[in-house]
C-alpha cells in the first residue's frame, strides 16, 4: 500500500482557490454580452478545456507523487465522469420540469454544480474519516455498489425525477414568484422580497447530485482512499459537466447501453472493495486489484457501452429511413 499523501493545508486552499478561479472565468466568458444559449462550438471548446486541465493535473501528479497516485486519480476521474454522464438526463428533466429558459440554463447548472461540489466535499471528508476508523465499511460500500449495478441492469428509476426533502422544504418555506426574472434569484414585489424559481432549480440540481453521490463516492473509495485525490477527481468531473450537458444534447437518451457499462464498472469496483477488505482483515488469499487493471476495466466498459449505443442508434436511423421509403406511394 502507498504512503499517505499528507497534503499540506496550503495545497488544499490553493487547489480550491484555483478551481473557483477557473469556474468564475468560465461564468464571465459564458455571460459576456448577456445571458444567451450555449452553442455547440462553445460547449466543445469548454469540454476540451476541462478534460485537458484534468490531464495536466494527472501529469503533474505523476511527476510529483508517482504513477500509483496519478493512476488512482485518473481512474477516479474517469469513474466520476462516466457516472455523471448518466446523471445528466435527470438534470435535463429538472430543467424541463421547471421550464428554465434556454439562455439561463448554463447559469442554473453552474451554480447547482458548485453547490454539489461543496456538498460532495463534506461527504468526502466524512467518508474518509469513517473509512480510516472503520475498515469494515469497505464491505458495506462493495455490497452497495454491486446492488446499485444490479439496479442499473434491471432498469433503475434514474429517468424519474422526484423532489427530495430539501427541495420540498425550500419550496414550502421560501415565497417564490410564478415567473423567472432573468437570472435574478430575488425580486422586490409589492414591498416584499420574493425568491424566483431560479433559486429553486439550483437547489434541485445541487441536492439531486448529492443523491447521485451515494453511488459515485463509494465507487471512488474503491480506487483510492486519499481525500485530496477523491476531491480533485470529483471537482474535475463536475466542472466540465455543464458544458457536457449542452454538447451531448439529445444524444443523452440514445446512449441506451450506458447503464450496462456503468453497471460493469460499479460491479468491478464493488468486488475490488470486498477483496481489499478481506485482505485487510488477514484473508491473504484475497488478491489486491492493481490500479492499472481498474483503469482497463473502466475505460473498456464505458467505451464498449458508448460504441454499442452509437451502433444501435445508426441501425435504428437506417431502419427508419428504409421504412419511410417503403411507405411512400
Amino acid at each position: 500500500m502507498s504512503r499517505p499523501l499528507n497534503v499540506p493545508a496550503w495545497v488544499w486552499f490553493s487547489t480550491v482557490g484555483a478551481i473557483l478561479l477557473v469556474i468564475t472565468a468560465d461564468l464571465l466568458v459564458a455571460e459576456r454580452g448577456g445571458p444567451r444559449e450555449f452553442t455547440l462550438r462553445q460547449a466543445t471548446a469548454w469540454v476540451s478545456f476541462y478534460v485537458s486541465l484534468a490531464m495536466l493535473f494527472f501529469v503533474g501528479l505523476f511527476f510529483l507523487v508517482g504513477g500509483q497516485r496519478a493512476g488512482e486519480f485518473i481512474a477516479g476521474y474517469l469513474t466520476e465522469y462516466s457516472l455523471s454522464v448518466d446523471n445528466l438526463f435527470v438534470f435535463y428533466l429538472i430543467l424541463a420540469r421547471f421550464r428554465v429558459p434556454k439562455e439561463n440554463q448554463h447559469r442554473v447548472l453552474l451554480i447547482g454544480i458548485l453547490m454539489a461540489l461543496g456538498l460532495r466535499g463534506m461527504f468526502i471528508a466524512a467518508g474518509a474519516a469513517a473509512v480510516a476508523r472503520f475498515q469494515w465499511l469497505f464491505f458495506l460500500f462493495g455490497a452497495f455498489l454491486i446492488y446499485t449495478a444490479i439496479g442499473l441492469l434491471r432498469g433503475g428509476d434514474d429517468d424519474d425525477f422526484s423532489e427530495n426533502r430539501v427541495l420540498r422544504f425550500v419550496r414550502r418555506v421560501l415565497p417564490t414568484t410564478p415567473d423567472y426574472h432573468g437570472t435574478r434569484l430575488t425580486v422586490r414585489t409589492g414591498g416584499s422580497r420574493l425568491f424566483t424559481p431560479m433559486l429553486v432549480v439550483m437547489v434541485a440540481i445541487g441536492t439531486t447530485d448529492l443523491l447521485f453521490a451515494l453511488d459515485s463516492i463509494p465507487a471512488i473509495f474503491g480506487l483510492t482512499t486519499e481525500p485530496y485525490l477523491i476531491f480533485t477527481a470529483n471537482a474535475f468531473a463536475l466542472m466540465g459537466l455543464r458544458q457536457l450537458y449542452f454538447l451531448l444534447g439529445g444524444l443523452l437518451e440514445r446512449l441506451v447501453y450506458l447503464d450496462a457499462g456503468l453497471a460493469a464498472v460499479l460491479s468491478f469496483i464493488g468486488v475490488k472493495l470486498i477483496l481489499e477488505a478481506l485482505h485487510g482483515i488477514g484473508v491473504h488469499w484475497a488478491p489486491v486489484v492493481p490500479i492499472w487493471l481498474s483503469l482497463i476495466v473502466i475505460v473498456t466498459s464505458v467505451l464498449t457501452a458508448t460504441l454499442a449505443s452509437l451502433v444501435k442508434m445508426r441501425r435504428d436511423a437506417s431502419r427508419d429511413r428504409d421504412g419511410s421509403r417503403e411507405r411512400r406511394p
